[in-house]
């Protein structure tokens, strides 16, 4: 079963009278359960798939499906609610909100929901654990280190159980002893509950654990890549 189909993907991003062309005539799918990585250079379009796929930006021409359904068959309300429920997001900067503990991080999107406080606060003492920072729950983001705070958008990530979460080079930022705690933590969720995961990423340790790799330059797949 597919998660996500790509069809001709085609985003321009207008530059006074010029145009870039960042994605040209991309297609490939994702079935579920994939562990999937998009890899290729800086600037070669896999930040802006990632948007796409994600519900945050829509394509000039070609078409997305998400469990069979064209996004743009979708009006703005049910895209929010796609992201909201169906997707998980992790971050290279994380995106926690200072402000909030760990925990109210962790079930920001659950309250956006509408979940009443107490399945919340089971929901959070839940993923918390399961991402390793159970007891952390009352500190704040800056309490923590990098990789602690990675855990933290994961786990955000992966309280609404999303179907797919993308994650934009979650590793770039920590060193290679976090990288590989993060990278264990991720596939032990894919397996652990069937979890859809597409990376963007150059990294070689992503690369390394990814089970397929989908290569992107200058905005095309390269040779051989797509479904």
């Amino acid at each position: 079963m597919e998660t996500v189909r790509l069809e001709k993907v085609t985003r321009i991003y207008r530059q006074a009278a010029a145009g870039v062309r960042a994605l040209d005539q991309v297609s490939f799918a994702v079935r579920k359960g994939e562990f999937t990585a998009l890899c290729g250079p800086s600037g070669s379009g896999k930040t802006t798939l990632l948007n796409l796929i994600g519900c945050l930006d829509r394509p000039d021409s070609g078409r997305i499906l998400f469990s069979g359904r064209d996004l743009a068959s979708m009006s703005r309300a049910e895209l929010a609610r796609m992201r909201r429920d169906r997707i998980g997001f992790v971050f290279q900067a994380h995106n926690l909100i200072p402000v909030l503990t760990v925990a109210e991080n962790a079930g920001f999107v659950l309250e956006l929901q509408g979940m009443a406080g107490s399945a919340v606060r089971q929901r959070v003492e839940e993923v918390l654990a399961e991402v390793g920072l159970e007891g952390l729950g009352r500190r704040f983001p800056a309490d923590l280190s990098g990789g602690q705070q990675q855990r933290v958008a994961i786990a955000r990530a992966l309280a609404p159980r999303p179907e797919l979460i993308l994650a934009d080079e979650p590793t770039a930022s920590v060193d290679s002893v976090t990288a590989g705690g993060l990278l264990d933590l991720m596939e032990e969720l894919n397996r652990g509950h069937g979890i859809t995961f597409l990376f963007s990423t150059h990294d070689e340790r992503v690369m390394r654990r990814a089970r397929r790799l989908i290569r992107l330059r200058d905005g095309r797949l390269e040779e051989g890549e797509g479904a």
